[in-house]
């Protein structure tokens, strides 16, 4: 398809962390300066994951009060709308946000109010994952997951677990995330960014409904039939996990592999802002360089709804419009 022709395909967005998507024009309002690219966008030469991840201390300096916050919702969902993608979670972590003494539930108002004033103006559906920190220890993390799950059904979705992987390995959250699963909250869960098939295997045990990047699978036709077997969804962010040396080159992304063997596929953008991308852009990027075809596009797309945390009513609704646009484009 041509540029102009994904952009105004309907489009679902899985994994997208809201202070990594911040527009740059945002950002400088609320911070009344100017602030060149090179402060919020990743560089070429990103050597690792704990390198991209400070891009984030920019943006998050902006979510610290209400109006920020708000307005933080609202910008991703006008940025949603721009291209097409009708429905989005976006994922963030309320405890970084209380710096100037917002509580967690404040916090996670706030993101909600601006949110919800963005799906009224623009028509973009939504739903709000909160990700426990790895570095942070487990009773504030169980805290903050405890206050978000009386938002389940109000606009809260899901959980996840997010940071440095390598340093913090999954082995050590199998009982944050079995209270977790015990509150009624389900999750999808960082793992496979870092190189470790082994955090994947254990998400999956702790009962993750879908894997964040997941590229440590790659090779691994046990642990991809499992994945297959349980439906259990896979978010691949092909800019983000280049730029993270998730894999050391193009060659080795393993998203024509998983498509293969029939894992439910989705792709999303990561960090819109600190990578530089757009969902627009991630479908154009896996077409010229992989030779993606419309079809598994399209299917990329259902299988995003089929996994999403999405209700079962919001779930039809977008799977009947996203078949009746294939449909006409495929008619054309």
């Amino acid at each position: 398809m041509k540029t102009d022709q994904l952009k105004q395909m309907p489009k679902v967005e899985l994994h997208c962390h809201l202070d990594g998507s911040l527009s740059p024009g945002l950002i400088r309002s609320l911070l009344g300066r100017s602030i060149s690219d090179s402060e919020l966008m990743v560089a070429p030469e990103c050597r690792s994951l704990a390198e991209y991840l400070e891009k984030f201390s920019l943006p998050l300096s902006c979510m610290q009060t209400v109006e920020g916050l708000r307005l933080a919702g609202y910008d991703f969902i006008r940025s949603c709308a721009e291209e097409n993608v009708c429905y989005a979670e976006a994922r963030f972590a309320p405890q970084f946000s209380r710096e100037r003494g917002l509580s967690e539930r404040e916090v996670i108002q706030a993101v909600l109010d601006g949110l919800e004033q963005g799906k009224k103006e623009f028509g973009v559906e939504y739903g709000v994952i909160v990700c426990a920190m790895r570095h942070l220890p487990e009773e504030e993390n169980l805290a903050m997951l405890r206050t978000a799950s009386e938002f389940l059904g109000k606009g809260v979705c899901a959980a996840d677990l997010a940071g440095n992987e390598a340093a913090y390995p999954m082995s050590g959250f199998m009982r944050l995330f079995e209270q977790v699963a015990a509150m009624g909250m389900p999750f999808t869960l960082h793992a496979g960014e870092c190189g470790s098939a082994q955090n994947i295997r254990d998400a999956i045990a702790a009962g993750a409904k879908r894997i964040g990047h997941g590229i440590a699978m790659r090779g691994d036709a046990a642990l991809q039939n499992l994945c297959r077997e349980r439906e259990i969804g896979v978010e691949l962010c092909p800019h983000s996990n280049l730029q993270t040396r998730a894999v050391a080159s193009e060659a080795e992304y393993p998203l024509i592999e998983f498509l293969q063997a029939g894992l439910p596929v989705t792709l999303n953008t990561d960090n819109r802002t600190v990578s530089g991308c757009t969902l627009t852009d991630e479908y154009a990027f896996v077409q010229k360089e992989w030779s993606v075809t419309d079809a598994q596009l399209w299917q990329m797309t259902e299988n995003a709804v089929r996994v999403s945390f999405a209700d079962q009513k919001t779930k039809a609704h977008l799977l009947e419009k996203i078949q009746a646009a294939r449909m006409e484009a495929e008619t054309r």
